[in-house]
């Protein structure tokens, strides 16, 4: 976002409202200098007025796994477990992100557990097999980490990759057989190629 300010007084945030939304107003913009353009709509739903009054012009998009976090899931677990640290994604709502002790990206996440003493406890907002891994290699130190939400969040698509699919297409290939091929068009790859290469260049 600072990489895009630093050439255009107004930006266009997508895929993931909620991740422009928190990010944005880390840094200090106001929600209401920020809207949610619908691409199903006409106009995005959006008055021209807010539009041109707008610093943010948020995608309507989400993670469907964070989007299921709400607020009452944060004043639960701290009902359940008094003392908790509750920490999240950013692509959580930001009613959410408001209620947390911490907001930080998967490495964000994990420092934040990391650094923390012995007997801590934690509840994330995240996809619940990074929390039950982050269960696992921080039980060993003594640290306590569950769901924010105990009814479980799986992440179906990023659950299609498993080593069982992985070793198929591999033996697969072996065979002469491609299997699952993805094919991009030419215009899509070169605009993909900017897009990468400009992420890049920012870190």
């Amino acid at each position: 976002m600072k990489w895009g300010f630093a050439k255009n007084a107004k930006l266009l945030f997508l895929p993931d409202q909620h991740l422009g939304r928190n990010t944005g107003f880390a840094m200090g913009i106001p929600l209401n200098e920020m809207v949610v353009w619908d691409p199903y709509q006409l106009g995005g739903g959006v008055t021209p007025d807010r539009l041109r009054a707008a610093k943010i012009i948020l995608w309507k998009g989400h993670c469907a796994v964070h989007q299921r976090f709400l607020p009452e899931h944060v004043d639960n677990v701290r009902a359940k477990h008094p003392g908790i640290r509750v920490i999240a994604h950013p692509e959580c709502r930001w009613e959410v992100c408001q209620k947390a002790d911490g907001i930080g990206s998967t490495e964000g996440l994990l420092t934040m557990i990391r650094e923390a003493p012995s007997g801590s406890m934690f509840a994330v907002g995240t996809e619940i097999h990074l929390v039950n891994r982050m269960g696992k290699e921080f039980g060993a130190q003594g640290k306590k980490v569950i769901t924010l939400d105990d009814s479980g969040c799986l992440c179906t698509t990023m659950f299609r990759i498993s080593p069982q699919h992985l070793c198929w297409a591999l033996e697969n290939l072996v065979e002469g057989n491609v299997v699952n091929q993805i094919k991009v068009k030419d215009s899509v790859k070169s605009w993909a190629r900017v897009a990468l290469d400009r992420m890049l260049e920012i870190r």
